[in-house]
């Protein structure tokens, strides 16, 4: 499994990559891809829709089942990645490097007890 040291991680299976401005690009962990299996569907609020720390505000569906995706931030919808909105079985291929969202937040990422790091990240996917 594949578990890139540079993004910050949350139990719920998603990543976190600060893009600079207080914007972070939102995705699903290569071990959260797996246990879905083909991804087929992504459905995310409106643009400018806040987003709430640990409150659903979307789903990934897949032919197997559907996740919500729970808000890793406080803050508000700023992009949604038009790649997935065409082909969210993208996000199979490229887990890492395929963003689902941006998300413009004031929390801080370095917070050891909301956030994992990937050797955090992997001791919780063993």
């Amino acid at each position: 499994m594949n578990i890139p040291n540079t993004l910050i991680y949350t139990r719920e299976h998603l990543w976190i990559k600060s893009i600079g401005d207080a914007t972070y690009e939102i995705g699903i962990t290569d071990y959260a891809q797996n246990l879905l299996g083909d991804i087929v569907f992504v459905e995310l609020p409106e643009l400018q829709s806040q987003i709430l720390r640990d409150i659903a505000f979307g789903v990934i569906e897949s032919v197997k089942t559907a996740s919500d995706l729970i808000g890793p931030l406080n803050g508000v919808m700023m992009e949604i990645n038009p790649n997935i909105q065409k082909s969210p079985e993208i996000i199979n291929d490229k887990p890492h490097e395929t963003w689902i969202c941006k998300i413009s937040s004031q929390d801080d990422i370095n917070n050891k007890e909301l956030f994992l790091d990937a050797v955090q990240y992997a001791e919780l996917t063993r």
